[in-house]
């Protein structure tokens, strides 16, 4: 048997199939990793006979997981420079991706199980070490992937990076884990758990706090807090790709060629089955860019024509606050193309100032322009003149918050995260969303935009500094949101929308992973008096 086979997997979107040949749910909704009555097999090599190199797929995947763990990096962004620099093949990088991704996700609870099956903490283990550890104990329990290439590939992966004497540890170890499936591991680790929230965390791998914030978000937004497992379990679904072309510069002709489907939420958005992407030339050249359906809608939702009152957007000048890396600032800048108005991206760290640059070189130069500043002195873009002459008819507050909304494109976030970080936050979130008030003429909108559906970085924000000036008002999302979106979209159940006060007034947006399919994306758009 090759590798290939070896592995098992399928071309699925979002990497391989989890799913196992002949598996069987049961009473919990948990497919199991084997058919009913059959037996683990392993590799009936020797020690001194099994593999010792490193399969291309599983070390880009261990790669990444090191670059998180020992430099803070990203996973989003570190694993597709690691595809092109192994030379994937598309099948291949699927399943570097589900293992990586997957592997970050479930740290939390991956960790749990190894627990029981090490004879020392955790922390005391090598840091590679326990990454590959991580890896194995992926595959074994939520890929589809045999067990004795999972054993034999992982302890490959050892001998081969890390050396052979971790190697006869990482097997041991293994074998353990792979004693029982993840519903048997999930009811061993819950046994003695009485704590509702505690067990969620276990069985879907977020911590408590998330868990408990999670659901109070759904119920301050107008859900029932009862679709925290669905919410849960969205999050550690691999996530589809979403395309954007950029109006009036991309196509997404070669996207849907090689296999993209048409986007469901928005126009001119393409679902992507995922592979290096930048093998797309349509996408190299930055006509058709990556980014989450969500996104797109409430960039589009803040410039749609015909709902500006005394200020519509065509033609006016439009404010980017905080535009790094620049997804939403490409957008807005290829509309505002088309519309006759100009953008002012900023950005406060000259690094991402520059990231915003490299996105927004396929538009015109006519349509923007890049700022280095702190977008809490946005007042300095009006060289000392009044907001009614200088101001901006747009000004898009892409906040800095703690991402909870996206913990399914950023796998590693969920376990950087605590609540200390609502806090340090949320003065800045104020601080920003005054300041773009402040530089908004007299009846233009602002739109406050989180990644997050936490209560105190979306309500309470917006709230407070309402509160706290007389020339702020809400302003009604629902015609400009569903003008912005595909017809029919956000009816039914996909319904977005939460009054401000009472059942008639001004609405925010909250979008959902499990309902929505997008981050859980929050818009409140308030107009200048």
């Amino acid at each position: 048997m090759n590798e290939r086979e070896n592995r098992g997997r399928d071309d699925r979107r979002g990497g391989p199939d989890r799913r196992p040949a002949g598996g069987r749910r049961n009473a919990r909704g948990h497919e199991r990793n084997r058919p009913a009555g059959s037996e683990r097999s392993f590799s009936s090599a020797a020690p001194s006979g099994r593999t010792r190199r490193a399969d291309p797929a599983r070390l880009a995947a261990f790669e990444t997981l090191r670059a998180v763990s020992e430099e803070g990096a990203y996973g989003n962004l570190v694993l597709p420079k690691l595809l092109r620099a192994h030379r994937l093949d598309r099948r291949d990088a699927g399943f570097a991706t589900e293992l990586a991704y997957g592997a970050l996700r479930w740290q939390g609870t991956w960790d749990a199980v190894l627990a029981r099956c090490v004879d020392r903490p955790l922390d005391e283990l090598d840091g590679p070490v326990l990454d590959a550890l991580r890896l194995g104990t992926h595959q074994l329990l939520a890929m589809r992937v045999p067990d004795h290439a999972a054993l034999d590939q992982t302890v490959g992966l050892v001998r081969a990076v890390i050396g052979a004497g971790p190697g006869g540890l990482v097997n041991a170890v293994l074998r353990k884990v792979a004693a029982r499936d993840l519903p048997s591991w999930i009811e061993e680790l819950t046994a003695d758990v009485t704590d509702e929230t505690a067990r969620l965390g276990l069985a879907h791998a977020h911590p408590a706090w998330e868990v408990r914030a999670l659901r109070q978000a759904l119920t301050a937004h107008g859900r029932d807090a009862a679709e925290i497992e669905a919410l849960l379990e969205a999050d550690n679904d691999a996530p589809v790709v979403n395309l954007v072309a950029l109006p009036g510069l991309g196509d997404l002709a070669e996207a849907l060629a090689a296999g993209a489907e048409p986007g469901v939420l928005v126009p001119g958005s393409a679902l992507s089955s995922g592979g290096d992407l930048h093998r797309l030339a349509s996408v190299r050249e930055g006509g058709v860019r990556v980014q989450d359906a969500g996104s797109q809608l409430v960039a589009r939702a803040l410039v749609t024509p015909g709902q500006g009152g005394d200020h519509d957007p065509d033609g006016g000048r439009w404010l980017d606050l905080c535009a790094g890396p620049g997804g939403k600032a490409a957008l807005l800048a290829a509309l505002a193309d088309r519309q006759g108005a100009h953008l002012t991206a900023n950005e406060v760290a000259p690094h991402r100032a520059e990231l915003v640059r490299q996105a927004l070189r396929p538009v015109p130069a006519r349509a923007w322009s890049v700022r280095t500043g702190d977008g809490r002195r946005a007042d300095e873009l009006l060289d000392g003149r009044p907001a009614e002459s200088a101001g901006f008819d747009r000004v898009l507050v892409d906040a800095p918050c703690t991402g909870l909304g996206a913990l399914r494109r950023r796998p590693e976030s969920r376990w950087r995260r605590s609540p200390r970080d609502l806090a340090e936050l949320g003065p800045l979130q104020r601080e920003l969303l005054h300041a773009a008030l402040d530089v908004a003429r007299p009846g233009g909108l602002v739109a406050y935009v989180t990644c997050s559906p936490h209560a105190a970085e979306t309500f309470a924000v917006v709230e407070d500094v309402l509160a706290a000036r007389g020339d702020a008002e809400p302003a009604d999302a629902r015609g400009p949101v569903r003008s912005a979106a595909l017809p029919g979209s956000l009816d039914g159940d996909r319904d977005p929308f939460r009054p401000w006060e009472g059942s008639s007034g001004p609405a925010t947006v909250q979008l959902w992973p499990h309902v929505h399919g997008t981050d859980a994306m929050f818009l409140a758009l308030l107009r200048k008096r």
